[in-house]
């Protein structure tokens, strides 16, 4: 049985990758340091562990075990696996990235579905008791929070200083990264579930509204408004100056991020849940109802391939190396040939997900309903 939610809204944001080369990745570079990491693409252009030729090997290297279930997607810095737990645990946890080893814990007042974003040592999570929290990366120590007016199930995003968020009181909000600060906020017509992305000075957001919108970054003005067939649950993705995103009717959408002009659409049949990915000329978002993977040209909308798995793809692909991560409700995670769709490896966890998976230095991350959250890499580092 499906769990379905408002925290599938959320979750689901698909992720696009290529492989950009095997160079070395300058410290710090090959970290997925917030939901849409922070390219506002969901791919890893500096993974050069795994690829479509060993991604088959890949096995459970630990698993650690939270009192919750985990819908909240995770984000890895500095060796650090940063990630929140559900009901009845309320915890932001980081985790030893190589053995799980719990390094510390925060306890929110209720359940974590937002996405951790962490930057210049600060780790930035939204809850279910509508604030904002700003957390110490090495100690966990609270730094300050900022009370909304409304369930935060929108993952942050953190650019120039500023903590960009939305909350279920309808507002995006823009917060002064190191003190927490009000610096703007934004009333759309409804609740703000979607992730913001941040690119070229503007915000993009959607919102139950119907709406993608458009903000100034610096000031929150509104620069344009796109309205759509149902809510916007997905959060956009942002590349080459279009901006990618699903609706709840059933369609993704290529828009001019400058202007917000259509430049196409594409029917996916199935509800928005997920959010697109883009990387290569190529945009990879998930089906809800269908239980389907798409990649389409990222040009024209134009479907290059699909993959069907056993139930409802809620979570957002993370792409690195030519190789496209993504879990589904049939309880596996699966990794496909970015290029072809062609299955390479799958993993069945034995209950739902809707975490998004992270890859970085030849490990994927993911959360699981079971109350645990799992690491993926190859036996004795093999390549």
């Amino acid at each position: 049985m499906k769990r379905i939610s408002i925290l599938v809204s959320i979750l689901c944001a698909c992720f696009l990758s290529v492989a950009l080369g095997q160079q070395p990745a300058a410290k710090g570079r090959n970290d997925w340091s917030e939901f849409h990491r922070t390219n506002m693409e969901r791919w890893n252009p500096y993974e050069t562990v795994l690829n479509v030729h060993n991604v088959g090997r890949l096995h459970r290297k630990w698993i650690y075990a939270t009192s919750g279930w985990v819908a909240s997607s995770p984000a890895v810095a500095n060796g650090v696996v940063y990630i929140g737990s559900g009901y009845p645990d309320f915890n932001v946890y980081a985790l030893d990235a190589s053995t799980g080893a719990k390094l510390w814990s925060y306890p929110t007042g209720e359940r974590i579905v937002s996405s951790p974003a962490v930057a210049n040592g600060v780790v930035y999570v939204g809850s279910w008791d509508s604030n904002v929290y700003a957390l110490d990366a090495g100690t966990g120590a609270l730094l300050w929070s900022y009370p909304t007016s409304g369930w935060v199930v929108s993952s942050p995003a953190v650019a120039n200083g500023a903590v960009y968020v939305g909350s279920d009181d309808g507002n995006l909000y823009a917060l002064d990264a190191s003190t927490g600060a009000l610096l703007w906020s934004y009333t759309t017509g409804s609740d703000v579930a979607s992730s913001p992305a941040v690119a070229n000075g503007a915000v993009y957001v959607g919102s139950w509204d119907h709406k993608l919108y458009a903000l100034n970054a610096s000031t929150g003005a509104k620069l344009w408004s796109y309205t759509t067939g149902n809510y916007v649950h997905s959060s956009p993705a942002v590349a080459n100056g279009v901006v990618y995103v699903g609706s709840n009717d059933g369609k993704l959408y290529a828009l001019k991020a400058n202007t917000g002009a259509k430049l196409w659409s594409h029917t996916t049949g199935n509800y928005g849940y997920c959010s697109p990915a883009v990387a290569n000329g190529v945009v990879y978002v998930g089906g809800y109802a269908d239980n389907k993977v798409y990649a389409l040209n990222a040009s024209t909308g134009a479907l290059l391939w699909s993959y069907t798995t056993g139930d409802a793809v809620e979570s957002s692909p993370a792409v690195a190396n030519g190789v496209v991560y993504v879990d589904s409700d049939d309880f596996n995670v699966y990794a496909l040939n970015a290029r072809t769709g062609a299955k390479l490896w799958n993993y069945d966890i034995g209950d739902d997900l809707s975490s998004s998976p992270a890859v970085v230095n030849g490990v994927v991350y993911v959360g699981s309903w079971d109350y645990k959250v799992y690491a993926f890499g190859l036996k004795h580092g093999r390549k």
